[in-house]
């Protein structure tokens, strides 16, 4: 009779635990109507909150007895009690490591929405939250991990051992385990250098993209072309590499043109200067239409250079330009399309060219 009103007792506690909770999760859910923290702590916390909370309240008004009185059976109880004393130490790592990440995910989001001249530092501080999280899980994994291997009596009685031994062993493992932790130490050096953010425009081998991913070992490139590069963190602490981004988003974009000595340059600088004015891409403030080269094949080369808000509308402004100057000098002025002049007798004998004054 004891025992069956122990078990109903321990029924009880474990059903007025789960009407709290829900309770509990009812209220958090109104209130994060207007609390974004709110409604984003139950999505990530509510099934380990109510799994620790039940572990815990089974732990609590469980006793071995309650299996029967026989040596056999409290053996049996025992055992009961342990892995439930493992399982609410796991329970308590998921709830930890979940709270952490509902914390971060509200910054991060915030993060996502800054825009303008803010998004770099905003960019920084996404880069450093998410692997400081990443080192945060590691870190309360393995303190779990040591706490479960501890609730064995044999193992707390080779901790001295354990304790005697660490320098020899930490030794080994610091040696076999270098190449990862020069990865770790470069990710957290990148992360709190500035020297590389999130969302960030490089170039990396000779290809173009954007940091997708920056993790305590790799570092995922999204190219142009959707392809993904794979580089360990240590390449961009010990290679060069370009970051478009570094101090701000804001790109140069330039077009090169050769055409025929003949070109009408403020002609063609005003008409570029119409269309930018024209196209959204152009964030209105530097723009310009230069002579920067006489080449040896005849022709003149102008640079047309134009500012853009990122490198992506960068890419496109310069297509749109190019496309629109083309269009211009071909519908406009066709003398000053490329053409490649070849001397010959006649003309070495002041024979006038076809057209020109003087000729047949």
């Amino acid at each position: 009779m004891q025992f069956s009103s122990a078990w109903l007792n321990l029924a009880g506690a474990m059903i007025g635990a789960v009407i709290v909770l829900e309770l509990t999760r009812q209220v958090l859910l109104r209130v994060g109507r207007k609390w974004t923290f709110s409604s984003r702590l139950v999505k990530h916390c509510h099934w380990p909150v109510v799994t620790t909370v039940l572990l815990m309240t089974f732990n609590i008004m469980f006793y071995p007895l309650m299996i029967g009185p026989e040596p056999q059976q409290r053996a049996f109880g025992e055992s009961v009690e342990r892995v439930v004393t493992l399982l609410i130490i796991g329970a308590a790592t998921w709830l930890i490591i979940q709270a952490t990440y509902a914390f971060t995910d509200v910054a991060l989001e915030r993060l996502d929405l800054v825009e303008g001249e803010r998004n770099r530092r905003a960019r920084r501080m996404k880069t450093q939250i998410t692997l400081v999280r990443r080192v945060a899980t590691a870190t309360v994994v393995v303190i779990a991990f040591g706490a479960m291997l501890f609730t064995f009596p044999q193992v707390r009685a080779l901790g001295a051992g354990l304790l005697a031994s660490a320098g020899i062993a930490g030794a080994v493992v610091g040696i076999a385990a270098q190449p990862t932790l020069g990865n770790m130490l470069a990710g957290l050096q990148l992360a709190f250098s500035d020297a590389l953010r999130l969302d960030d425009v490089v170039v990396v081998q000779e290809e173009w993209g954007r940091i997708e991913e920056l993790t305590l070992t790799y570092v995922v490139v999204r190219l142009w072309d959707e392809r993904r590069l794979v580089l360990p963190v240590s390449y961009f602490t010990q290679t060069p590499f370009e970051n478009w981004t570094r101090h701000g988003s804001r790109v140069l974009a330039v077009v090169y043109l050769r055409v025929d000595w003949s070109v009408p340059v403020g002609k063609l600088r005003e008409e570029l200067y119409r269309y930018l004015q024209t196209n959204p891409l152009w964030d209105q403030k530097d723009w310009t239409l230069q002579v920067t080269d006489i080449q040896l094949n005849g022709l003149v080369e102008l640079r047309a250079l134009m500012s853009a808000a990122d490198s992506a509308s960068a890419w496109d402004l310069k297509c749109d330009v190019r496309e629109h100057l083309i269009t211009y000098v071909r519908e406009n002025h066709p003398e000053a399309m490329p053409r490649f002049r070849v001397e010959s007798p006649e003309t070495r004998a002041d024979v006038p060219w076809p057209g020109e004054p003087g000729s047949p």
